[in-house]
């Protein structure tokens, strides 16, 4: 599976087949269906001698760590990415400016998470990491997202994530549910033992915190809700 994705990030996408080009994507299926990565190419519209766009928007997604890096990147930071110039540079500041004007002038219309897939949507870069990241999505009485918070990085288990960072944010921000998710460097998303013990300790804590963990996504190649794999979740 990776390879094929190498494979398709790396060639050109004028090669590529139209129902798979970004462009053609989001006129067929519109905006929302497309991935971080391919907003991110058409924002770009171009790539390099070396790379086409969509690896370029993969590479700069996994240098930055995802888009809430990516917004607190400075205009020389991003220049400084090879293929990138001042043009690309302007070009994806400015599109995430416009994001941050639209969410506050209509918090209404924040992001909602309605199932696993949208989390995976919502932080597929995460896929890219190298290392094993822990983020917690905020979410309202109306599942919008709030905020995103990343919790802790290294060996994502049980004895080294600490309950109360966790839930730090969510308790100061008054958010009524969170979702746990975390990547797995390796693509394949099978949670570890840890990982089901972790689940089921925040969803114990959560419970005592009025703070429901309504589920924990693993993102690899894929992404596994062990929400709905029953796993560290109580039997329904």
């Amino acid at each position: 599976m990776a390879k094929q994705l190498a494979a398709r990030y790396s060639t050109l996408i004028r090669d590529l087949p139209s129902s798979e080009r970004p462009r053609e994507r989001l006129q067929q299926v519109g905006a929302s269906n497309l991935s971080t990565m391919e907003l991110l190419a058409i924002v770009l519209r171009v790539g390099s001698s070396r790379e086409s766009a969509l690896a370029q928007a993969n590479r700069i997604m996994a240098r930055f760590q995802g888009l809430p890096g990516l917004a607190r990147a400075s205009f020389a930071e991003l220049c400084a990415e090879h293929g990138v110039g001042e043009a690309k540079a302007a070009q994806m500041l400015a599109a995430l400016e416009l994001g941050k004007r639209l969410l506050a002038a209509q918090p209404e219309e924040r992001p909602t998470v309605t199932s696993p897939r949208d989390v995976g949507n919502l932080l597929s870069a995460m896929a890219l990491l190298e290392q094993e990241h822990l983020r917690v999505i905020m979410l309202n009485t109306r599942n919008h997202v709030m905020a995103v918070r990343e919790i802790y990085h290294g060996n994502v288990n049980s004895a080294v994530v600490r309950i109360a960072e966790v839930f730090r944010d969510p308790i100061r921000d008054a958010c009524t549910a969170i979702i746990l998710v975390h990547n797995h460097p390796s693509g394949d998303p099978t949670p570890s033992p840890d990982d089901i013990a972790l689940t089921a300790q925040i969803y114990e804590a959560g419970k005592l915190l009025s703070i429901e963990l309504l589920d924990h996504v693993i993102i690899g190649n894929t992404y596994f809700s062990l929400k709905e794999h029953r796993l560290g979740f109580p039997a329904s």
